[in-house]
Parts: C-alpha cells; structure tokens; sequence
C-alpha cells in the first residue's frame, strides 16, 4: 500500500480499505449477539396478514430480482477467470447483461411497490420502523446505482471479474489492494459504498431473516390454520377489537 499523499487518498483508505473491515466486523458480531441474545427477532417481521395484494406484487419481484443479482455477483467474485471466459462470445455476454439487468428492473419494481405499500397503506406504516425506511433507501439506492453502471458503463460483468473481483478476494485475504477500484467512475464507487454500508447495517435491521431461511420448513409437518375473523372486516383501517 503506497502512503496516502493527499484528502482523496485518505477517502479511499477510509471507504475501500477501512469501511469493509468495520461492516464485517459488526456484520459477524451483532448478527451473532442479536441471534444468541434475541433469537426470536430473526424474523422478517411479515406484514402480510394486514395487506396482501400489493405485498405479493412488491416481494415476489423483488426476490426474484435479488436472487438474480446475488447470484450473478456471487459467481463474479468465486470464478471470474470463467466469466471471462464466458464473455469471449459476444452472444453469451449480451445474454449475461441482459439477465443481469432484468434482475435489477425486477428488484427496482418490487421495491417501488414497497415503499409505496409503506407509505400508502396506515396499517402497515403504523409497523414500518425507521431502520425499515433506512435499509429500504440504501436498497434503493443500490439497486438504482446498479442499473445506472449497466446503463451507462457497460459489461459490467466483464469488469467486475477483472476489477472488483480481485479487490473483494484482497479484502479476505487481509491483504487490501484499493488500487482496484481507484480508477473506476464515480457511480461503481458509491455502488461499492452503499454496500459495505448495507452489510453494517444488515445485523440492526429485519433483513437478518435471510441468514435463517426456514429450513424446518422442508421437514416438519403440515400445520392447519384456522382463521375465526371476517377477512375483508379485519383488514379495514377502521376495524378495532371489541374485549368486551
């Protein structure tokens, strides 16, 4: 690592050397504290059963937008000599950044329809915490920040295997080598940021659920729910409980 010789060196050591590390930490720390300590908050706290028509239409693309875009990153970074070698047919790269670019429209459209869930329906905005809108601009922004490099800096895939990929393996290796990532525009830096600080933080906030996906799920037996309350009544905003 050369010595920092002026304020946008010390920016690049400060976001892309000491900004993962931090993230990590706290990332391996609460989530571990948060599950021994407070095992039943590992959960993605559904709001399902107070509306349902625009949940179903904002988390399904979603989902399937950022499993796309997960798993598309995760094979960048574990075998990038194979993407390359992937993108040597111009057919299988447009084919690559196409899918990868539905991924993040599908994601953008879901999470459109959450935020718009949230804001628009008084029940669940009732239940919508702050960290809830704070992870929720960070996706955002991460997702809009992806589409913008696709846009406008194109064969993200490419780059990313010969670029990112190598800086994200120098970060494991305890070995952080940011003049990767230097020279890239603007937009693949704030796109680099904005995820480190989703990881920071993913432990204070719902999205913990993922690390437990519902395994028992596969095993246990069938449950029978029985529902004793008039749907349609129950899900009006007027509706109040009678003790009497």
């Amino acid at each position: 690592m050369t010595e920092p010789t002026s304020i946008f060196d010390y920016f690049n050591l400060l976001w892309f050397e000491f900004l993962p590390y931090i993230a990590l930490f706290t990332f391996f720390l609460i989530t571990i504290r948060r599950y021994t300590r407070q095992g039943f908050s590992y959960s993605s706290l559904s709001s399902q059963f107070l509306e349902n028509r625009v949940h179903f239409w904002g988390l399904v693309p979603f989902h399937y937008g950022i499993l796309t875009l997960f798993f598309g990153h995760l094979i960048g970074f574990l075998i990038p000599n194979q993407v390359m070698l992937w993108n040597s047919s111009p057919l299988r790269l447009y084919l690559l950044e196409i899918t990868a670019f539905a991924g993040g429209v599908l994601a953008l459209i879901g999470l459109l329809a959450i935020f718009l869930r949230r804001l628009s329906d008084p029940r669940v905005k009732v239940v919508t915490s702050t960290a809830d809108w704070i992870v929720l601009s960070f996706l955002l922004f991460q997702i809009v920040t992806g589409l913008l490099i696709a846009i406008f800096n194109s064969w993200g895939s490419y780059w990313f295997a010969a670029s990112l990929s190598p800086y994200l393996w120098s970060l494991f290796s305890f070995n952080p080598q940011i003049a990767y990532v230097i020279p890239l525009p603007l937009m693949v830096k704030l796109h680099i940021i904005s995820a480190s600080l989703i990881i920071l933080l993913f432990p204070f906030t719902r999205l913990v659920h993922v690390l437990v996906v519902p395994n028992p799920y596969l095993w246990r037996k069938p449950q029978n729910v029985r529902w004793y309350w008039d749907r349609k009544r129950i899900r009006r905003p007027d509706f109040k409980i009678n003790r009497d």
